[in-house]
Parts: C-alpha cells; structure tokens; sequence
C-alpha cells in the first residue's frame, strides 16, 4: 500500500494510547473477569464494520469480553497492529494475505489450497486461521455497460485496445498491490491506466458521474445489486478468490479455549454470497448501520 512505515508505527501507538476513535467494547453479565477481551480489529469498509460487528455481538452473546476497534486500515496495516500485540483478531482475505502480506504472486491451484498455505504461513507468526466463510468477496474491474459497448470490452485484456489513458477509480493501496496496477502491468502488459485514488465506495459515483472509466470492486459490494454494471472478466487470473478467515493470535485461542473457535466459527460458516451481499446493501443502499444490519442477522440465524 502507499502508506509509509510512519503510518503503521502511528496506528500502533494510537492504540497502545487507546486512542483509537473505533473502539467499542462491552461486558456480558456471565463473562468471565479474569479473561482477558478480545480485541478485534476491522479494515476500512462496509463489509468489514459489518463483520466486525458479527464476531462482536455473536462472542458477547456468549459472554465474552470484547472490544471492536474499527477501521484500522488496509491489511498491511491491520496486520501490521496484529503482529505488535495491538489486535487478536481480524477478517482476512485469504488471497489478499498471500499476494500481499505474504508477498506469494503465485495462485493456489483451489480455494482450499490458499487457505492452506494461509494459514501455513500465519502459524509460522503465533497466529491462526479459522474456519473460512463461504462468501468469496473477490476484486474486479466494472464499467458502465455504454463504455464497454463503445469501446467492444468483454475482459480486462480489452482495455488495452482503449485509446488514451483509462482512468482507474480504486482506493490508494491499489497502485502498489500485486491484485491491483502491478499486476494489471505484469500479468496484462497494459500501460494505459492511471489510478484516481478513491475512498472505498466512493468509486460508483465516480464511475456514474464519468469521473473514472473503470472502478476496482468488490464482488460482495451491494452497489453490484442495484445497477447493471459490466464486470470485465479477468481472464488471466489475477484475481484470487478471496474467502474471509478470520486471523487469530494462538495465544487468545489458548486463553480462551474451544468455545471460542466455536462461536466463531458459527458465524463465518452462515456467511453466504447472497446474505453478505444483502447486508452490504442494507448498510450502503439503504442507510442501515453496521450494528443494526448485523444484529438482525444473527437473531435470524439463532446466535444471539
């Protein structure tokens, strides 16, 4: 990401201070005192605060300790505040974490596969992966159906064949990361983009507005629900899929034991294309909080 080894050191002390102006934490009546809470830190999206809250409000109905501390930032960040001891726990992309974290440009042959070597290269760090969700939220490149009728674009090779400079709506990290313009260099040969960096869920109306003439999406996104947009189709596979796994400290895991995993792993395993996709429309379409959104989700499916 373009974020400056400055940054994470600031993101760090800001949590060492308790500064951080995300932070939500709560005690069930039954927790148990002696435990201690378990910090759990989200990215800097809807769907993030979303599954924050989820692992929240599922662990305090189990008495748990918690505390919620939102919008951290990218995963070079967040997991950077992991690995300092300023986190517990936080939902990973699986494929983010190999290209970018641990630096694989290589893709597993399955899903499976990269949850595998995920979690291989966690538990070398004192950490873990838990079970993954079914839900694969994987990048794309979308643009409006008239751009790709005029200019005949069926997949991402197609942009190259577009006169002039496309101009990419993506957040900042998208211009270093490997899922982003080095692999759309490397991968695709394009040398026609240039990146109009965006605050997640601001590049729709860039896109609508003519701002941008491409987007970098998420395929969970609810925008994708409401309006017809054209997803190019990453025909070299750049795009890893990208199933959350929630990272975990080994040593919150042994502090807290068995009913931990299992009242997480309740949660990842109802996390269904279609319901995530739901609940970030109910967030970004509809104006519905994060909290709210997920509340009602686990009430429906029993865990609260």
């Amino acid at each position: 990401m373009g974020r400056s080894a400055i940054a994470v050191v600031a993101t760090l002390a800001a949590f060492a201070l308790g500064a951080c102006g995300g932070d939500e934490s709560a005690t069930s009546e039954g927790a148990d005192k002696r435990a201690p809470p378990v910090r759990i830190g989200t990215k800097d999206f809807t769907e993030q605060f979303i599954l924050g809250e989820l692992y929240r409000q599922a662990l305090q109905a189990k008495d748990f300790r918690v505390e919620l501390k939102r919008d951290v930032g990218s995963s070079e960040i967040i997991h950077q505040a992991l690995a300092g001891g300023a986190l517990d726990m936080y939902p990973e992309y699986v494929g983010v974490l190999l290209s970018e974290i641990a630096n694989r440009r290589e893709r597993p042959r399955n899903p499976a596969a990269a949850y595998r070597a995920a979690r291989a290269f966690e538990e070398q760090r004192g950490f873990t992966l838990l079970a993954p969700t079914p839900f694969s939220d994987s990048n794309a490149l979308a643009v409006e159906p008239s751009f790709a009728r005029r200019h005949r674009l069926r997949t991402i090779a197609d942009l190259g064949q577009v006169a002039g400079t496309v101009q990419i709506g993506a957040p900042p990290e998208f211009r270093t990361r490997f899922e982003g313009l080095v692999g759309l260099t490397e991968r695709y040969g394009l040398d026609n983009l240039e990146i109009q960096p965006l605050p997640i869920g601001k590049q729709y109306r860039a896109l609508e507005e003519g701002e941008v003439d491409a987007a970098a999406v998420f395929t969970t996104d609810g925008q994708l629900a409401g309006r017809d947009y054209v997803l190019l189709e990453d025909s070299r596979g750049l795009f890893a899929s990208q199933h959350v796994a929630p990272v975990i400290s080994r040593r919150t895991l042994r502090a807290h034991g068995g009913r931990l995993t299992t009242a997480i792993n309740a949660v990842s395993r109802r996390l269904t294309t279609p319901a995530m996709r739901k609940m970030n429309a109910a967030v970004d379409e509809d104006g519905h909080s994060p909290r709210m959104v997920a509340d009602a989700f686990l009430r429906r499916e029993g865990l609260k």
